[in-house]
């Protein structure tokens, strides 16, 4: 059984059958069952693991169909609409997805309808019927899946079953009890849509192989998606496109699916690339691909594809060193990680320590510009800048709103010997609360150390004096 603490008492969350031959049911504490049968095993109850596992069923399961949702946090909703002829039926197809959950040691309970909510009604309560109207008719008004409070209410009210509902003016039902009571009773019965949401969103480019006796090899497999790989890349060549993102899914003959995914910081028809940077993936899982008893489907997505042009190389082999550097970022990238390898970006902001980010070195160059300085000129700004600004105090100026002539930092008194500015930066006109201006300086001191320092306001009668900063030191 599995137990979860519930107002500071544990209390038992689900049991198997074999308690529940016992007559144990869930909500009892553990203290009352125990004291009953001494023997019985509990488990604390993992929400997060359960939603993992279900996860991986219904990776699983995008054999079927691409339409896989989350019942959580135990079913799943598959849409099989023209999926079912590819396996020889309904009956056919359920069997087959029943004997792989059995085999991960999984209880199975499903059902066929026209809408989600029929079917997962059907599932999970399984009455007797002629037809589905008839059987759907036949279901407890737990079925409706509506509030606890709501559904004890209607069965006092005597409305045993979903067609004691039905027979009554849906707009009674709306007043009592909300309209996404009558909504959902609507939709149960085929009156209303059931808005069904997938988990993956199929992608624009995808080619698989299946198998009728299982690929055992991991090695083989690899051969196998390297030659799913060449018919996706004809596929791009004819759209002259070139992928971004690849993944490639193993499903294993007991239902379950592994997944890898790598990009290139530019769009590649490059099978050898792409293959390389998968076997590179491969090698930095903690766990490696584990055929199980082998795979009997492999798929290749290509979820992301760029225009992809002729390129002219130049005279000089620029055009080759990107293509060296491109293919040295996504080789990090695959090895340490997407997040791991970074780059500056310029972003349009007025305060210089917000003037860039950084992001993922994979993800495509933002519209942004560098600024670039005068010719011959010093930089605009330094190369280091620290966060936040450190405060500088003794600034001693000839005038008040002139450049300062000394300053201490660090505790060591800066003798200025250049200095140049202001370079004046305010906030937008359009913030609702204008912060103090920042007045900056380039200066040097007399041991020839170059400083960006910055003055904090203005000089206003009744006022303090600004405060001075150091927000960078120049190379």
């Amino acid at each position: 059984m599995v137990i979860e603490k519930v107002k500071g008492a544990n209390r038992l969350h689900a049991v198997d059958p074999v308690a529940a031959g016992l007559g144990i049911e869930p909500g009892g504490t553990l203290a009352d069952t125990r004291a009953r049968v001494p023997e019985l095993a509990a488990f604390d109850h993992a929400p997060h693991d359960d939603h993992t596992w279900l996860e991986r069923l219904a990776d699983g399961c995008a054999r079927y169909t691409p339409w896989v949702m989350l019942d959580a946090p135990d079913g799943l909703v598959l849409d099989v609409t023209g999926c079912v002829h590819l396996f020889g039926g309904e009956s056919a197809l359920a069997a087959d997805a029943v004997a792989r959950f059995e085999r991960l040691g999984v209880v199975v309970s499903h059902a066929f309808a026209s809408n989600p909510d029929a079917a997962r009604a059907l599932a999970r309560y399984r009455p007797s019927g002629a037809s589905e109207g008839e059987a759907v008719r036949r279901l407890p008004v737990a079925a409706l899946g509506l509030e606890d409070e709501a559904t004890l209410a209607l069965r006092r009210a005597g409305l045993k079953t979903v067609g004691d509902v039905v027979v009554r003016p849906l707009s009674a039902i709306a007043a009592r009890f909300g309209e996404a009571a009558a909504t959902q009773v609507r939709r149960i019965i085929g009156e209303a849509d059931s808005p069904l949401a997938p988990r993956v969103v199929r992608p624009p480019l995808h080619v698989e192989r299946r198998f009728a006796e299982p690929v055992a090899r991991t090695e083989y497999a690899l051969e196998i998606l390297g030659a799913l790989m060449t018919e996706a890349v004809e596929r791009l060549e004819e759209s002259h496109e070139g992928g971004r993102r690849f993944v490639a899914r193993f499903f294993r003959t007991d239902g379950l699916v592994q997944r890898l995914a790598v990009e290139t910081g530019r769009a590649s028809r490059d099978v050898a690339l792409v293959l390389r940077l998968f076997r590179e993936r491969i090698d930095t899982l903690a766990d490696p691909i584990d055929p199980g008893f082998g795979f009997d489907l492999i798929r290749f997505d290509v979820p992301v594809a760029e225009r992809l042009d002729a390129a002219q190389l130049k005279l000089e082999g620029g055009a080759v060193a990107e293509a060296e550097l491109a293919a040295l970022i996504d080789r990090l990238s695959t090895r340490l990680g997407r997040g791991r390898v970074r780059r500056f970006a310029p972003r349009d902001r007025y305060l210089p320590e917000q003037a860039e980010f950084t992001l993922s070195a994979a993800d495509p160059p933002t519209a942004g510009a560098w600024p670039v300085p005068e010719p011959g000129e010093p930089p605009l700004r330094p190369i280091h800048l620290f966060d936040p600004p450190q405060p500088i105090d003794h600034v001693l100026s000839e005038v008040p709103d002139g450049p300062p002539l000394r300053f201490r930092w660090r505790r060591t008194l800066h003798d200025v010997a250049r200095a140049e500015g202001p370079e004046r930066i305010a906030a937008p006109w359009w913030t609702p609360r204008e912060a103090p201006t920042r007045d900056y300086y380039r200066v040097e001191d007399r041991r020839g150390r170059r400083l960006w320092i910055f003055r904090h306001g203005l000089f206003e009668d009744g006022k303090p004096a600004p405060n001075w900063y150091v927000h960078g030191v120049f190379a």
